[in-house]
């Protein structure tokens, strides 16, 4: 067998043969030397193409108002202390790393020290992954009166009516194991045993105080206390569990609750691919027309059922108005919900009828009012036998269902971080990153016509 992979034939290296005495010469070849140290002299803006689409996120995030970051910066001319890191610098990082389905502030941080583009952003400032994991989990109720401002000027600029909303929910996964949810009983020996921990790390700091630096006794304790509140909430979350299935017709009413120890606001769902694992139910509210996400919430219910109600009322909370027409699949099919936005946000519902194909092959008329009906469900359900309805819900496949996808292309998969307060400022990045990015195609073809 050949030594070599591919037969180079009578060619050889000048550095493996010798000098030939019966040829003319040796041949002379540039080969590459790439241990040869080289001085480049180039800033960091011509090092980035002038239409690279990092440029284009810093464009648009510094256009931005952020005076709800900037009004808590301490550090101000004629007082002391260190300069504070720009928020509109550290927004632009979670946008484009969101885009690039970077969800871990560790790998955002090697990546500000090692890669261009990321380099470019920082333009010099050093960052560590604690300020980035910090921005992005204390910053919920910023970025959610951010995303009420920006589709509040898209509204005024009419590029966003409210005429049609879609709304549609998907899975994540938490950051909890499945064998992190215990029942009560060994929660409670769990929470003993915390208890008990932080105690005699107390008395170990008392007795001992030269044995560990006051930064690592204080993380021990920080993280003691810290595990003992999650195993408190993860009690309180078998009780919450065990109250509705006590009010809904669970199935699973005999079988005992469950807490997670590691995240006790997570809870058990089942997936897309029908397989059960500790998940949030994130919900997006989209404008129709112009394809801009208009209602953000994270809920651990299992199923979109009541979920519609909620996220009307949130856009009106937002907006100060109600959509004219709402969309969404059969699974947020409740007859109170339809109710109260027929009659309390005078808006159309289109909605698919449960079982309705069944019903037809069984000889039924899913389009009758029945004995649960309002007046608004009854108007609700013949509506949706007239085929100017069924057309109008086709509509929210290539919106509702189009953002889920797009954020499952930036790998919304899974949640980086734990508790509902958290997966909410996650889910409000995804969707303030799709508006942006929206909003920068919308300008475009506006300037194209």
């Amino acid at each position: 067998m050949a030594d070599k992979l591919f037969d180079t034939g009578e060619f050889e290296s000048p550095e493996t043969k010798g000098p030939d005495v019966h040829s003319v010469g040796v041949a002379r070849l540039r080969v590459p030397q790439r241990d040869q140290v080289e001085m480049h002299f180039a800033s960091l803006d011509e090092m980035i193409e002038s239409d690279h689409p990092v440029r284009v996120v810093w464009e648009v995030v510094k256009g931005l108002n952020l005076s709800a970051w900037l009004g808590e910066v301490r550090a101000v001319d004629g007082a002391c202390g260190r300069d504070a890191t720009d928020p509109r610098l550290l927004l632009a990082l979670w946008v484009y790393a969101t885009i690039d389905g970077v969800a871990s502030a560790r790998e955002l941080a090697r990546r500000c020290e090692l890669h261009l583009v990321y380099k470019w952003l920082c333009g010099g400032v050093t960052l560590n992954h604690h300020l980035l994991s910090d921005f992005r989990s204390q910053s919920g109720d910023r970025l959610d009166d951010l995303l009420t401002r920006l589709v509040a000027s898209l509204m005024s600029q009419e590029l966003v009516t409210l005429h049609r909303v879609a709304q549609d929910g998907m899975r994540v996964r938490a950051s909890a194991g499945r064998s992190s949810f215990r029942r009560r009983e060994r929660l409670a020996e769990c929470l003993e045993e915390a208890r008990q921990q932080v105690e005699t790390l107390k008395k170990l700091t008392e007795e001992d105080p030269q044995e560990l630096t006051k930064r690592q006794q204080a993380a021990r304790q920080r993280a003691a206390r810290e595990r003992e509140q999650r195993l408190q909430k993860a009690l309180s979350a078998c009780d919450d569990v065990e109250e509705k299935r006590r009010r809904s017709r669970s199935r699973h009413k005999d079988k005992p609750p469950k807490g997670s120890s590691t995240d006790p606001e997570a809870r058990i769902m089942q997936m897309a691919d029908g397989g059960y694992r500790p998940a949030y139910n994130v919900q997006y509210a989209t404008d129709v027309d112009s394809g801009i996400i208009v209602g953000v919430d994270v809920t651990n219910a299992g199923s979109d059922n009541g979920q519609m109600r909620p996220m009307a009322d949130q856009i009106r909370s937002r907006y100060g108005k109600s959509p004219r027409e709402y969309l969404a699949d059969g699974g947020f099919a409740s007859l109170p919900d339809i109710d109260h936005l027929e009659t309390e946000h005078e808006c159309r519902v289109y909605m698919t009828i449960k079982d309705e194909e069944k019903k037809l092959a069984a000889g039924l008329d899913p389009y009758a009012r029945t004995r649960r009906d309002t007046d608004a469900t009854a108007q609700w359900r013949a509506r949706m036998q007239t085929d100017v309805a069924k057309a109008i819900y086709k509509l929210r496949a290539q919106s509702a269902e189009w953002v889920n996808a797009v954020c499952r292309n930036h790998h919304l998969w899974q949640m980086p971080v734990r508790g509902r307060t958290r997966c909410r400022a996650v889910a409000l990045l995804h969707a303030l990153t799709h508006n942006l990015m929206q909003f920068v195609r919308l300008r475009l073809a506006i300037a194209v016509t």
